[in-house]
């Protein structure tokens, strides 16, 4: 039996993940789930598979945390040094799919416990990729990629040598406004950008995916997790979501990874690796798909893929800049601050702003530099909204 743990239980990754394990209940045992303000699910879904710890990130909740689980036998904490406890429970195999670079410290100390680490968390390779990969090195620990588009790589590397790869392709949907003329971009609303057009995912998400920061933030983490020259890793735009990724090597041959838009396959692959078990994804039928599309994303339209390329050459701690200014300026979008254009425009801002000051993203890949770095991006959007609008 696998002891299992999942941080951020509620999210659309968790609960695909609980999906999975609750179908095949006999071979998990599950240790922690931890969430957020979703109590009621929290709570429903520790009682159901039979936890040992529900922990919600927010302190004021843990008495509703114990009033939705009383009489279950499950325990219940809450706060960030709940979450950090939580991680230090003996697990084969822990979900990191916390949204945003709250996932990174938890994360961190699960490697540091030997444990495998699904990683779901696009923001802890791309804010400390180097710290991460360290301390999984340094304590025995196995981080597995979960997003979709790492897992092809992955998947299409099994057996290689990564000495012998010559480009790494990762695909994107395009995501709402793929279609969209440009000049209407600026008008678009957030719940136009809330629509994905072939995933079902939560909301900033779905808006990251239609600015392509989402795929901006997937370019660090190719680079972080393989160790690719920034110059091999490629985006392509396909617009039906099968293809997931694409290895080249130097031998001419491309590797395709092909699946449905379906989560849990990378997941699923995750949580039974280095196995593969029968998963609950629909088969495709490439006869009645008939044909697979492939075009260049439009720079003009996806700005966010220069600044990861930026990201990538100024290297150390830009990328903790990239992504605090990032997470606030899709705050500031959604709450109607900013239109759907000034997000990539505030961050380019903000991090030309930080990366010029002398030595800031050169100082050592620390939790401690990696929040203070987070924090002056956050405090530039702020204070770039404020002066521009």
């Amino acid at each position: 039996m696998r002891r299992v743990s999942i941080f951020g239980a509620t999210g659309s990754i968790g609960q695909n993940t609980i999906d999975l394990i609750a179908r095949d209940p006999a071979r998990f045992d599950v240790v922690a789930l931890t969430g957020g303000q979703n109590i009621a699910q929290l709570a429903a879904d520790a009682k159901r598979l039979g936890a040992e710890l529900a922990v919600t990130a927010d302190p004021a909740r843990l008495d509703d945390l114990r009033a939705a689980l009383a009489g279950s036998g499950v325990e219940a904490a809450a706060g960030q040094a709940a979450l950090a406890e939580a991680a230090t429970r003996p697990a084969d195999w822990i979900m990191s799919a916390i949204v945003g670079v709250a996932g990174l410290a938890p994360g961190l100390t699960a490697l540091e416990q030997g444990t495998t680490l699904a990683l779901a968390n696009k923001e802890s390779l791309v804010t400390a990729g180097p710290l991460l990969m360290e301390t999984a090195a340094r304590h025995g620990a196995r981080i597995l990629p979960v997003d979709s588009e790492h897992s092809a790589i992955f998947q299409a590397l099994a057996g290689e040598d990564i000495a012998t790869v010559e480009r790494i392709v990762i695909t994107a949907s395009g995501g709402a406004f793929r279609d969209w003329p440009l000049d209407r971009l600026a008008q678009a609303s957030v719940a136009e950008a809330s629509c994905h057009p072939n995933w079902d995912m939560g909301q900033r998400i779905t808006i990251d995916s239609a600015s392509m920061f989402n795929k901006a933030l997937e370019v660090i983490e190719t680079r972080e997790f393989f160790g690719v020259d920034p110059d091999r890793i490629e985006v392509l735009i396909h617009p039906e979501s099968l293809v997931h990724a694409l290895v080249g090597f130097r031998d001419g041959a491309l590797m395709a990874h092909i699946g449905p838009s379906d989560m849990r396959h990378a997941i699923g692959y995750a949580l039974n690796w280095p196995e593969r078990a029968e998963l609950p994804v629909d088969r495709l039928d490439l006869a009645r798909i008939g044909q697979l599309n492939f075009r260049a994303p439009d720079p003009a339209r996806y700005p966010a893929l220069d600044l990861a390329r930026q990201v990538m050459r100024h290297g150390g701690l830009a990328g903790a800049v990239f992504n605090g200014a990032k997470e606030r300026a899709l705050d500031a979008f959604i709450a109607g601050h900013i239109g759907f254009t000034g997000m990539a425009d505030i961050v380019a801002r903000v991090l030309d702003d930080l990366t010029s000051r002398s030595g800031l993203v050169d100082d050592p890949i620390t939790l401690d530099n990696v929040a203070r770095l987070d924090h002056l991006a956050r405090q530039g959007v702020d204070t770039a909204i404020a002066r521009h609008g």
